[in-house]
């Protein structure tokens, strides 16, 4: 039948009329929009409002310009950062969509054979099919019989048969490997296995299977775990302020009265002197309250996302949205794709063996290797193109060459001796194929055991011998090897001369290859370490039950009973709160849709779980889209590294265990520099509102509470934000997605080490001893405000550990080491400004209203500042004893 397809105006008409066949690509992020993006932070609004009272403020003449400037500062520099890591994300995954090879096929347009672009393609053409080919749109098989793998739809490897079906073509009522709802028998981003055939295309662009599974992708993302904390951080802090604010002014018109001598005396000095006291307190308060807000805080996430993004680059991982990589660290349960992320994604020889039952290695046996290399090299219908690639043939044959590998077949090639004479090619009815070597006059078999074994009298040994065989053992080995999903291929020679369609009866067993697309042997470890880390892995494939089960027994998925394993039929029977009761034992899905991934992964994150999900496949994506982070695998369609968060360009299982603890790295990072700051800004606000009622006026200067705030906050974020990653981090248990930011724990350790500041400051203030070791009140004062930051530093040791190896590896965070030094040369030079250059040092003497400090005060400064450390061992020793007694 010749088939001359459409003519170029009718392809114009067909294109005007059902649209082009290309899939939107997704919008790019550019450098504006993800700056506008960063105002949505709720820790962001709270700066902005902070600004615009600071601002009123000052031209009301209550307060300085350089708190809000430096806000705005902090900001602008928080939003610049955070919008050129995620352009800088986009950018590199454009280049990775543009590396990649775009897909053309062989179409009949006006009599002749084109090969044009895959978005080309309209409603109507012919386009011819072969073996390795990628179908370009979805349509109907009209000639031909092809052989197909839907693995990029549904995840199954199994070979799909395709035959010629009329326009009155009826689809099965389930949907398998096979078939889908619709009217077409062939689908965008198949694969054809084998075979020759011409496709009449039906459904172009949008309207195709993986038009239809990347139109699902718009689902809006939820909430990161991360975004969700820092809004319920907000809200605590504005509630905070709010009460504080209160009770200062409360307190401060208190004291007033006081003064005053009494409520009565105060009122009779008259209304003005009240309210010009009453805007005193207000803006007091103000600005106690902006000092309780962690300025540092959106600064440090940036900066320390943009870091640990160019890190996992490094590492194969591209990181597409900047957040996703701190939730893979918040992860509760991960839902994985099998095919090409737990095992390698293609079938391969798992194990040969003779026989006698002897699992070997052919090549350490001479004259096993030279039967077998005949039984696979000269007889299949794969081999080795030019760039060692194997071609042609089932994935069954393509195993089995990749296992006798390209130099031996190319070897054999240049062999005059192995030249084939008559050939019979594999069909269904025989079960095998076999070659009879012209030169040799040896034919060599390869099919099924059953029919090789009903032939075979002897076999042979690994040291060359033909013995006979145990039938029965060997068939209860097959049948081992079976349980645990594989294919046993069998390979046998003959001295017989060939014959069409039978097997000679004198038949030497060779041996026989386990074959399986089998589990990665390092995903095995990784895997061991995700559920060490308290995560729940869920492998859900399209595979059968039974070869989902071996599989996932071999990965270390399924440990124990009472683990539960479903289908997709399963999963339709039930209700969703059935699902989710069982939740928790559930290990395997098998025989699942891409409705069943969306499904599951929205029924965890109804249960308050953070939801992983990984995948290659179009039928992946909504499911990638709707995870709390997405994990795609680079090998994959263009359509899941869409919709994915984070892109794992090695295909690798231990790439998603490394997010994993970087993750953890991450928010351990943040949470060390919530426990630094908070401690400072606490201290700060309770000093400086209670020093009046003990006759201290002013301890800490207006310009002393902007240094600490903005530039403790700025600086301390980049001395915590590069700590490096600890192992134990993937001993810790996962966080609940609505988990506070602010742990028991945390809070009892900013609490006392709060409490410990606050007391040793009123305890440098008010001792006289110590007054006595300063030549007068404004030295003593300037040495308060350099024991303040001096005490705060010393509790930036201990931050970097739970426990107490706070200098532990500190040598791996050298930035650390020289921020911690920088702030302590910047004091130095505000505290000795009159030494700097005459103008520099009256413009920030005047400022800080600072005066030297002698040696030996600075000596008395750092000895009392460094009473933190052995306060906080002190304070950590009780609470492991607390929480060893209540547990």
């Amino acid at each position: 039948m010749k088939f001359t397809g459409l003519t170029s105006a009718q392809a114009e008409e067909s294109r005007a009329k059902y649209g082009a066949n290309a899939i939107p690509e997704p919008a790019w992020t550019t450098f504006g929009q993800a700056f506008l993006a960063t105002f949505r932070d709720p820790m962001i609004r709270i700066l902005l409002v902070m600004v615009a009272l600071m601002i009123a403020m000052y031209f009301a003449g209550h307060a300085e310009i350089y708190e809000p400037v430096g806000t705005i500062v902090t900001v602008i520099i928080v939003a610049t950062v955070t919008a050129r890591t995620n352009v800088a994300s986009d950018t590199e995954y454009r280049a990775l969509r543009a590396r990649t090879a775009k897909d053309t096929a062989k179409v009949c347009r006006d009599g002749g054979l084109l090969v044009l672009p895959v978005d080309e393609i309209v409603v109507g053409d012919h386009v011819i099919l072969q073996g390795g080919n990628k179908i370009p749109a979805d349509g109907m098989l009209i000639a031909g019989e092809l052989r197909v793998s839907n693995a990029a739809l549904n995840g199954e490897t199994e070979e799909c048969p395709k035959t010629p079906a009329d326009s009155h073509y009826v689809f099965p009522a389930e949907i398998t490997g096979d078939t889908f709802v619709g009217d077409a028998t062939l689908f965008r981003g198949s694969v054809v296995f084998d075979g020759e055939g011409v496709m009449e295309v039906r459904r172009v662009g949008v309207r195709t299977m993986m038009g239809r599974m990347a139109a699902e992708m718009q689902v809006r993302e939820p909430a990161s775990p991360l975004q969700v904390k820092l809004a319920k951080l907000a809200d605590q802090i504005s509630a905070f302020g709010y009460i504080s604010g209160i009770v200062i002014i409360s307190l401060y018109m208190m004291f007033f009265a006081i003064g005053a001598g009494g409520m009565e005396a105060y009122v009779a000095l008259g209304w003005s002197h009240i309210l010009v006291d009453a805007i005193q307190a207000v803006s007091l308060a103000i600005l106690i309250i902006v000092c309780a807000v962690p300025e540092g805080l959106p600064l440090m996430i940036s900066l320390v996302l943009m870091q640990n993004t160019s890190r996992m680059l490094a590492r194969g991982v591209l990181v597409r949205r900047a957040v996703g990589i701190e939730t893979a660290g918040s992860l509760n349960i991960l839902f994985s794709d099998k095919t090409g992320t737990i095992t390698g994604g293609r079938l391969a020889v798992v194990d040969f063996f003779t026989a006698d039952g002897q699992v070997v290695a052919p090549e350490e046996h001479p004259v096993l290797h030279e039967k077998l290399k005949l039984a696979i090299g000269r007889n299949s219908a794969t081999m080795y193109d030019d760039t060692g690639a194997v071609i042609g043939g089932n994935p069954t044959d393509q195993a089995v060459m990749r296992f006798l590998g390209a130099q031996t077949y190319c070897a054999m090639q240049e062999n005059e001796a192995c030249r084939v004479g008559k050939r019979q090619t594999f069909n269904s009815t025989n079960k095998f194929s076999q070659a009879e070597l012209s030169v040799r006059g040896t034919v060599v078999y390869k099919g099924t055991p059953e029919a090789l074994l009903a032939r075979a009298a002897y076999a042979l040994r690994a040291d060359g011998t033909v013995v006979p065989f145990d039938a029965a053992a060997l068939n209860e080995r097959i049948n081992a090897y079976a349980e645990r999903a594989m294919r046993v291929l069998a390979f046998g020679y003959s001295k017989q001369p060939f014959r069409k369609n039978e097997i000679n009866a004198d038949v030497v067993l060779i041996g026989f290859a386990a074959i399986r697309d089998d589990v990665r042997p390092e995903a095995r470890e990784a895997i061991a370490e995700v559920l060490a880390a308290g995560v729940q892995v869920v492998m859900v494939t399209g595979d059968r039950r039974e070869t989902a089960v071996a599989i996932a027994r071999d990965a270390g998925l399924l440990r124990a009973d009472g683990e539960l394993v479903l289908t997709s039929s399963d999963l339709a029977q039930m209700r969703d709160e059935e699902v989710q009761r069982i939740l928790p034992q559930l290990r395997v899905i098998a025989r699942a849709l891409p409705t069943d991934k969306s499904r599951i992964v929205r029924l965890a994150q109804k249960m308050n779980l953070v939801v992983g999900m990984t995948g290659d496949g179009v039928n992946d994506s909504p499911a990638l889209r709707r995870a709390d982070v997405g994990f795609a695998m680079g090998s994959g369609t263009e359509a899941a590294r869409d919709a994915g968060d984070i892109v794992i360009l090695d295909d690798n299982f231990r790439s998603i265990k490394d997010a994993i603890l970087y993750g953890r790295t991450i928010y351990n990072n943040i949470l060390k520099f919530c426990r630094f700051q908070l401690v400072i800004n606490i201290a700060a606000v309770v000093v400086s509102a209670t020093a009046p009622f003990f006759g201290i006026i002013e301890p800490l200067r207006v310009t002393h509470l902007l240094f600490i705030n903005l530039v403790m906050d700025s600086l301390g974020a980049i001395m915590l934000g590069n700590e490096p990653a600890h192992e134990s981090y993937m001993r810790e248990k996962p966080r609940r997605r609505d988990a506070g930011l602010i742990s028991p724990a945390m809070s009892v350790q900013i609490v006392c080490m709060g409490t410990w500041l606050v007391l040793l400051s009123f305890f440098f203030l008010t001792d006289a001893r110590i007054a006595a070791c300063f030549d007068g009140k404004a030295e003593h004062y300037t040495a308060y405000f350099l024991i303040f930051v001096l005490a705060s530093l010393m509790n930036g040791f201990n931050v970097r550990s739970t426990g107490f190896g706070i200098f532990r590896r500190l040598g791996e965070n050298l930035g650390f080491v020289k921020v911690w030094a920088m702030i302590v040369l910047i004091m130095a030079a505000i505290i000795n400004a009159p030494y700097l250059p005459h103008d520099v040092g009256a413009w920030i003497g005047g400022m800080f209203s600072t005066t030297p400090i002698h040696a030996g005060g600075w000596g008395l400064v750092f000895l009392l500042a460094a009473t933190m450390i052995p306060a906080d061992l002190l304070r950590k020793a009780v609470w492991k004893g607390f929480v060893r007694a209540r547990g």
